[in-house]
C-alpha cells in the first residue's frame, strides 16, 4: 500500500506533464493554423482584389478602343424646306424650288468619319392628293459643301408616287374609312430616295453641309428627314454586328497581357533582377578579386604591425661608428 502510495504522486505528476505538452503542442498547431488561414485568406483577398482591377482596367481599356475607333453608325435630321412665295403668277403653288439646308456637325463634331463609306437617303411623307399624282416624276439634287462655301460631291435623284388606280383608292378609303375619320390613319405615302449609296467624306476638306433641292414648283410635302447609315467593312463589321462576342474577345484579351505584365513585374520585384554593370560587379567574378586583394591587405597590415611591435621591443645593438681624430 504504502509502495502504491508513493508511485501515484509521480505518475499523476507525469501525467500532468504529458497533458500538459499535449495541450501545448495542440495550441501550438491551432495558432500555426490559425495564422495559416488567416495568411491564406489574406492572400486571396489580395489575389481578388488585383484581378478585378486588372479586369476593370481591362474592360476600360477595351471600351475606350470601341469608342475611338467606331465612328457613328446611323445620323438622322429633319429636313425644313423654304422657298419664295412673292411671285406674281397666280398658277404656281411656289416660286421657287424647295431648298433645305442640313448641318453635318453635332456637338461641333463632323458626324461623318473620314474614310468610312456611308449611304445617304431622304424619306419624304407626300399626301396621296391629286396634285402629287399629276406631278409624276420630280428631281432631288443634293449638293455637299465645304466650310468655305467650296463644292465637295453632288447627285440628283428621280421619284415619284406610287401608282393607284381609281378603284383602289375608293376601296382604300372605305376600308380604312374609321381611321381616317378618327385621325389614326392619314392618306400619305413614304417614299425613299437614295441620295448617295457610297459617300465618303475628304479628310483634307469636309463636308460641312448638304443643300438639298426638289426640283419642282408644285410638290406638297408633309415632312422629311435624312438618313445617313454607315457601311462597316473588316474589324468594324465585326465590332458593330457581333459586339458582345467582340467585347468578350477584346476584355478576355487585355486581361491576360495585362496579367502577363504583371506577374513579370512580380517575379522581377520579388527576385530582384538587376543586370547591370553594378551589380555584375558585385555579384559576380570581380567579387572574387575584391575579396583577395582585401585579405592580402590585412595580411600585409599584420606584418607591419608585428615588425614595429619587435622594433620596439628589440632595438638594434649596431655600435656606432666614431669618426677618426
Amino acid at each position: 500500500m504504502d509502495q502504491e502510495s508513493h508511485l501515484r504522486p509521480g505518475d499523476d505528476q507525469e501525467l500532468s506533464t504529458l497533458i500538459g505538452r499535449a495541450l501545448m503542442a495542440l495550441q501550438d498547431s491551432v495558432i500555426m493554423v490559425i495564422a495559416h488561414a488567416r495568411q491564406r485568406a489574406v492572400q486571396g483577398f489580395i489575389l481578388f482584389i488585383i484581378l478585378t482591377l486588372l479586369l476593370w482596367v481591362a474592360a476600360f481599356s477595351y471600351g475606350s478602343f470601341y469608342y475611338s475607333y467606331m465612328p457613328l453608325a446611323a445620323f438622322s435630321a429633319p429636313v425644313n424646306y423654304y422657298y419664295r412665295t412673292d411671285c406674281e403668277s397666280p398658277a404656281s403653288f411656289l416660286c421657287s424650288y424647295p431648298v433645305a439646308n442640313i448641318s453635318l456637325m453635332r456637338n461641333k463634331k463632323h458626324v461623318l468619319t473620314f474614310g468610312q463609306a456611308y449611304q445617304m437617303s431622304l424619306q419624304l411623307e407626300m399626301p396621296d392628293s391629286p396634285t402629287n399624282q399629276e406631278l409624276g416624276m420630280f428631281m432631288i439634287k443634293t449638293t455637299c459643301f465645304s466650310r468655305d462655301g467650296g463644292q465637295v460631291a453632288s447627285s440628283a435623284r428621280s421619284s415619284m408616287l406610287r401608282y393607284r388606280s381609281d378603284l383602289l383608292r375608293y376601296l382604300g378609303t372605305l376600308l380604312f374609312l374609321p381611321a381616317f375619320l378618327t385621325g389614326v390613319a392619314e392618306q400619305k405615302q413614304v417614299l425613299e430616295v437614295e441620295l448617295f449609296s457610297d459617300y465618303t467624306d475628304d479628310p483634307y476638306v469636309p463636308s460641312m453641309t448638304a443643300v438639298i433641292e426638289i426640283l419642282s414648283s408644285k410638290v406638297q410635302i408633309y415632312s422629311s428627314q435624312l438618313y445617313i447609315h454607315a457601311h462597316f467593312t473588316g474589324m468594324r463589321y465585326v465590332l458593330f454586328n457581333f459586339p458582345l462576342l467582340s467585347a468578350m474577345v477584346g476584355v478576355f484579351s487585355n486581361f491576360i497581357f495585362l496579367s502577363v505584365v504583371f506577374v513579370l513585374c512580380y517575379v522581377r520585384l520579388l527576385l530582384k533582377v538587376d543586370w547591370g554593370p553594378d551589380q555584375l560587379g558585385t555579384d559576380g567574378l570581380l567579387s572574387d578579386r575584391e575579396e583577395n586583394t582585401n585579405s592580402k591587405q590585412e595580411e600585409d597590415e599584420k606584418d607591419a604591425a608585428a615588425a614595429g611591435t619587435a622594433d620596439l621591443m628589440f632595438p638594434s645593438d649596431e655600435p656606432h661608428k666614431s669618426e677618426p681624430s
